[in-house]
């Protein structure tokens, strides 16, 4: 008899958490790899943050919190909606979480039934198919290519769509493409989305603010979709707060009130110094992060320019987020320095162990054809890092 349930066994592990773990064992070996895998920021949390944390503690907040966060902390987050997306959420609407990957899996479990089908515009975030799959749900991949700049169309989704439809899940700016989806892409999104009143929205928005042509557009902001989006965020990366692990969403009350009732039978409330620290961060102006997003926009073209100049690297000009995500598929079939290349995750592996540089493979994104480097990383490691990625391919 099998000991661990179907479940766990059935589910895959999180790439870029096993390509990081890799990295740091080589790393513990002597090895000097650099790291271009993991979606953190390389910041330090901003010092007006950290220090509301130390008044928290001080002020001795040690006990349990309510399961969806705050009132305060809630208050704040209506007030950033309102500010920076033109949202109108009520307290009933706003849970709080331990990350925004906990909002996820809440609104997963709340909302999926066996079988019901959730269309994924790939590439997306690893965690989604995993996520979908453990609540029994169905992933619907809607394959995008570096043409479209990786990004769904109306004609796509239409394609898609089934009597099982009951979601749609995406970033943007997006992970790991780095695209942005603009309003007009959103409303045209959202016409084909009339015709069919019953399927949700889950509109992950965690790179809001690192982004780099302007306005950031949410589903919600149509009058017509706003009975049927979930906004999730957080302030891991544009705070750079990822151990932190706060995340949080806006949705109609019912779906809320689920996500709540879940959360309070799992995990309960999240950390009470990180929520008295987020109240601080959602109050402050998105300028005061503007210095981590004009670094990030310098290392995306350094990092275009220099992975340009290599051939065989195929590359867009992703417009948000801290990715790079190159279509590599023209070294399939070729044989690198004794190694055989049949797909990204040879490749990705490959550079691990030729050029000492972690990448993670596109098809954890399902993009078979890609691999995500992030550029989450100071100046001078991106150069080393890509003339090493030279090195090996040459």
């Amino acid at each position: 008899m099998e000991l661990l349930s179907d479940r766990v066994l059935n589910m895959s592990t999180s790439a870029t958490l096993a390509m990081a773990a890799k990295a740091r064992e080589l790393k513990a070996e002597g090895k000097d790899i650099i790291s271009l895998s993991l979606g953190e920021p390389d910041f330090n949390t901003p010092d007006f943050i950290k220090n509301a944390a130390i008044k928290a503690i001080n002020e001795n907040y040690n006990t349990y919190t309510p399961v969806d966060g705050y009132v305060e902390l809630k208050e704040a987050i209506i007030t950033k909606f309102k500010r920076d997306n033109g949202l109108h959420y009520t307290l009933p609407q706003i849970v709080v979480s331990t990350g925004a990957k906990q909002s996820l899996a809440n609104v997963a479990a709340v909302m999926i039934n066996p079988g019901d089908e959730v269309i994924l515009p790939c590439p997306y975030w690893v965690s989604y198919s995993d996520i979908v799959e453990l609540n029994e749900g169905v992933p619907v991949e809607v394959k995008t290519t570096i043409d479209t700049d990786f990004k769904m169309t109306a004609e796509q989704l239409e394609a898609a769509i089934t009597p099982k439809t009951k979601m749609i899940w995406y970033s943007s700016p997006c992970n790991p493409s780095g695209s942005v989806y603009s309003k007009e892409e959103l409303r045209a999104l959202a016409d084909v989305l009339q015709k069919h009143p019953n399927i949700f929205v889950v509109s992950d928005e965690i790179y809001e603010h690192i982004n780099f042509v302007g306005q950031h557009a949410s589903m919600a902001q149509f009058p017509d979709m706003y009975d049927r989006t979930v906004t999730v965020n957080g302030v891991s990366k544009a705070f750079a707060m990822t151990g932190w692990r706060i995340g949080f969403i806006g949705a109609p009350a019912f779906i809320a009130r689920a996500c709540n009732k879940m959360q309070g039978q799992i995990t309960s409330g999240a950390n009470c110094i990180a929520q008295r620290a987020v109240i601080t961060a959602m109050e402050a102006s998105p300028s005061t992060v503007q210095y981590m997003v004009d670094e990030f926009k310098v290392r995306r073209d350094l990092v275009l320019d220099l992975l340009n100049k290599i051939e065989g690297f195929n590359t867009n000009t992703p417009e948000g987020a801290f990715y790079v995500f190159p279509d590599i598929s023209s070294y399939f079939g070729k044989t690198l320095r004794g190694t055989k290349i049949n797909n990204a995750t040879d490749f990705s592996l490959y550079l691990l162990g030729e050029a000492l540089v972690a990448t993670v493979t596109g098809e954890a994104f399902g993009n078979p054809n890609c691999i995500r480097l992030s550029y989450a990383a100071s100046q001078e490691q991106i150069k080393e890092a890509i003339k090493r990625i030279k090195q090996a391919v040459s």
